[in-house]
């Protein structure tokens, strides 16, 4: 399993709900939805996740859980995502099995330097802008920052922290995927945003194979 090129989109009280921002994620052809749901009781955490894995079984967006192996692996998600603060990657690796992919948040290059040996699928990197996300709550990085992580990274890097579609062309051909939090869950018309972000990416992708 390998995750696509594209908009990553971290759900965490989305405006318009859960359920249906998932929904719009599938119909704009996300390749993933991570399901960021910290602080809620561990029933409703798991009846969710099971929720949106419903929706996005047997549709080409790949379904992922924030922090909780149990929780991926009960719903029959395809991946779990891990901060600096989680389980290490190599007992979440042996938690979860080779199969599901597994990502590991970092936020400077020494994060980035020390993930290279870790048993992970992919990187988070920022916030390489500023962003009133609790979950990009780390020093911004600035958008260069990111160049000088994808020479060190052995793993394709997910940019992610105040991204837009103008400050998504400037991230050259530095990311494989750019994650969006704010910018989608408290949009007034969520599927549009996430179009426009998503084709903002495809588009860069595009300029690269000029």
């Amino acid at each position: 399993m390998s995750l696509r090129q594209g908009l990553y989109l971290v759900l965490t009280e989305p405006r318009d709900g859960y359920e249906r921002v998932c929904e719009w994620a599938v119909k704009a052809g996300l390749p993933c939805v991570q399901l960021r749901y910290k602080g809620h009781d561990e029933r409703e955490h798991l009846v969710l996740a099971h929720k949106l894995r419903n929706i996005t079984a047997g549709t080409d967006t790949l379904f992922i859980v924030n922090d909780r192996p149990d929780i991926a692996l009960m719903s029959g998600a395809d991946g779990l995502h891990l901060g600096q603060d989680d389980l290490p990657a190599a007992e979440a690796r042996r938690l979860i099995g080779p199969e599901l992919l597994l990502g590991l948040s970092t936020h400077n290059l020494d994060q980035v330097r020390a993930a290279n040996d870790a048993p992970v699928d992919y990187i988070g990197f920022g916030p390489l802008y500023a962003t009133n996300s609790k979950a990009c709550a780390d020093p911004v990085l600035g958008p260069a920052a990111i160049k000088a992580a994808h020479a060190m990274s052995r793993h394709p890097i997910v940019a992610i922290g105040g991204l837009n579609p103008e400050r998504i062309v400037q991230l050259g051909n530095y990311a494989h995927n750019v994650a969006v939090i704010r910018a989608v869950c408290d949009a007034p018309e969520p599927l549009i945003a996430m179009q426009r972000m998503h084709a903002a990416y495809l588009a860069l992708l595009h300029d690269r194979t000029k």
